[in-house]
């Protein structure tokens, strides 16, 4: 496979190499705009994935450290499910996609990258979002930085 240089992300690969610290724990405890926090409630977190799969990927999860759902209280559950669609909303509103993909990965052989914290990723799709780049040079081009996404979608909650 090739390889894109996108040296903005090297600060982030470097520190997650070393770091056995949780990213959604860390952004519960952290400021905002340095951990990409979108959206905060009573027992959720919104948080923009360093690594998108499209532009304002977003991963919402509950503020409490568990493996699995099924180990939320009602409360959270609801909170979760809440953000979950309050998140929607913002990206529908500011970015228009045409669909979106929704899903968690929990336990390692399911894919979860952060086993022992439980998230949703939220996906924005657009018709026509695949192109020649993942197909011949198994690459992925996410046209906006980071920092943009993070502005847009929080100017966008405020309206």
């Amino acid at each position: 496979m090739d390889v894109i240089w996108a040296p903005w992300r090297q600060s982030y690969v470097t520190q997650m190499s070393h770091a056995n610290e949780c990213i959604f724990c860390k952004a519960v405890n952290g400021g905002d705009e340095e951990n990409y926090v979108v959206y905060r409630s009573i027992h959720t977190i919104a948080i923009l994935n360093r690594y998108p799969y499209n532009n304002a990927h977003v991963m919402v999860a509950p503020k409490r450290h568990i493996p699995s759902t099924e180990l939320l209280t009602t409360d959270e559950l609801i909170d979760l499910m809440t953000t979950l669609n309050t998140i929607l909303s913002i990206v529908r509103k500011c970015y228009n996609p045409h669909g979106f993909n929704i899903g968690a990965n929990i336990g390692r052989a399911a894919g979860a990258g952060i086993e022992g914290h439980i998230h949703i990723h939220i996906v924005p799709r657009w018709n026509g979002d695949t192109n020649f780049m993942p197909v011949l040079a198994r690459a992925k081009v996410i046209p906006e930085d980071l920092r943009e996404t993070w502005r847009k979608l929080r100017s966008c909650l405020l309206k």
